[in-house]
């Protein structure tokens, strides 16, 4: 039995040019249509957009991205694309038993004011979407958290969590990584784009741990910026990477992901650099989308793929499900209160103005210290 609130008038959905992010587009969504069984139809409340979504496209296909929200002509899916993004969104039908209309859930959305799910996996937490679009992607990624079962979900941290909170659990596994293998040996880090989020949610969990110090390295224009947060021992720009004592064994974690930058701290580092972790790719005008840099012809260690879940598995092996949550959850709560005076937060209502803000993320021009939700 299908139930349902009265769905708004206006419902569209923000796409990118899978070959050209710079070009986008609004389109419109048809939602009227009767939901099939187990069909969820969500409404989008907000969303978050940081140069972390940036990346999903410039991984795109390669990573499966493109796949979560796939357009709805299939003549125009090789050239058309929804980026996802982190956002709260509420049920406003449903013709799922076990799914009330009314329900708020937080995870993985398109930019748009709705979107319509398969559920499945269901449980008292949350659900899935199972859609076959979905067929061979991370759960991780496909996953709605009831908000209502969430011990640490906090009204008042609602922006901070869409911005912070998959990237801060990203960047505290990766921590965890590099401390569960005692950090290859190295006996610092090196982070590239440290203004980024991901980098300062990094810093942040390295410094918690105290056991290794982060060298941030960074654009010039960012450098006050990223010493006013304290978290990094030492910040440099990417022009001063060879002023680098060369000698200390490193562990390098890539969020800019540019080619130039990663040659340069391979080459100055070479075999001192004992682990290479690639994640972001906030350099991604410096990126061969042809595939024809050769990662094994770098000095020091290969790079390799950071891939969150295959950690966050191993923990939950290692610590079970509850535990390793709470640990998540605890840190985050701390990250979020440092975040409250180094952020400020940029909200925005109006559809027009959503091109305007995704340019300036796409060229890395927006304020690393600002934090942008949209709510359409």
């Amino acid at each position: 039995m299908t139930t349902s609130q009265s769905p708004d008038s206006q419902a569209f959905i923000f796409e990118v040019a899978k070959a050209e992010l710079s070009k986008t587009r609004v389109v419109p969504l048809d939602i009227e249509q009767p939901l099939n069984e187990n069909e969820v139809l969500l409404k989008v409340d907000k969303f978050a957009l940081t140069a972390n979504n940036i990346s999903y496209g410039v991984a795109g296909d390669a990573l499966g991205y493109w796949r979560f929200f796939p357009t709805t002509n299939p003549d125009e899916q090789a050239q058309w694309g929804r980026l996802p993004v982190m956002g709260y969104a509420d049920v406003i039908s449903s013709n799922c038993e076990q799914i009330n209309v009314g329900e708020r859930v937080w995870g993985f959305l398109p930019m748009g004011t709705h979107v319509k799910i398969l559920a499945g996996r269901l449980s008292e937490s949350g659900f899935s979407d199972v859609s076959p679009c979905r067929k061979g992607l991370s759960p991780l990624y496909s996953t709605f958290e009831r908000i209502s079962k969430n011990p640490f979900y906090q009204v008042e941290n609602e922006n901070f969590d869409i911005l912070l909170r998959g990237l801060f659990t990203t960047s505290w596994l990766v921590d965890d990584f590099m401390f569960d293998n005692n950090y290859f040996g190295a006996q610092q880090y090196l982070i590239t784009s440290a203004s980024s989020k991901t980098s300062i949610a990094l810093a942040f969990a390295i410094k918690q741990r105290g056991e290794r110090p982060a060298i941030g390295i960074t654009s010039e224009s960012n450098r006050s910026f990223v010493e006013s947060l304290g978290c990094y021992q030492q910040v440099v720009s990417y022009e001063e990477i060879s002023s680098l004592n060369k000698s200390v064994p490193s562990v390098l974690v890539d969020m800019a992901g540019g080619e130039k930058t990663l040659t340069s701290i391979h080459t100055h580092f070479a075999e001192q650099l004992f682990y290479s972790c690639r994640i972001g790719v906030t350099q991604h005008n410096d990126i061969n989308i042809d595939g024809t840099f050769n990662f094994d012809n770098l000095p020091g260690a290969k790079p390799i793929f950071f891939f969150a879940p295959t950690q966050l598995t191993k923990r939950t092996i290692d610590w079970g499900t509850g535990k390793t949550m709470k640990q998540i959850g605890m840190s985050l709560l701390r990250y979020i209160e440092f975040c409250r005076s180094s952020m400020t937060i940029e909200y925005t209502k109006e559809v027009s103005q959503v091109d305007a803000i995704y340019q300036q993320v796409l060229a890395g021009k927006a304020d690393a210290s600002t934090g942008q939700i949209i709510s359409l």
